[in-house]
């Protein structure tokens, strides 16, 4: 899997949970619990054709690490 689909959930100076792809400066979206933050990292992720969102914790210590598959096709070729 590509490393530029990889993506980071993590917790702000000002208390928001933000979800970021790795290699952007600034984070995707910003929300108010980690759940959440999780949930769009992980929709985005699977939209982008898939990848690895690393969720660290409150305290910036990593808790885990899933692979997200990409989404799935809704129109797969004939074959």
């Amino acid at each position: 899997m590509s490393k530029d689909r990889d993506r980071t959930v993590y917790r702000r100076e000002d208390g928001q949970w933000a979800n970021k792809l790795n290699s952007a400066d600034r984070a995707s979206s910003l929300h108010k619990t980690q759940a959440e933050a999780y949930k769009a990292a992980r929709e985005m992720s699977q939209n982008q054709g898939g990848g690895e969102v690393t969720i660290q914790g409150r305290h910036g210590e990593f808790v885990n690490k899933n692979t997200i598959p990409p989404a799935k096709d809704p129109f797969p070729p004939r074959g």
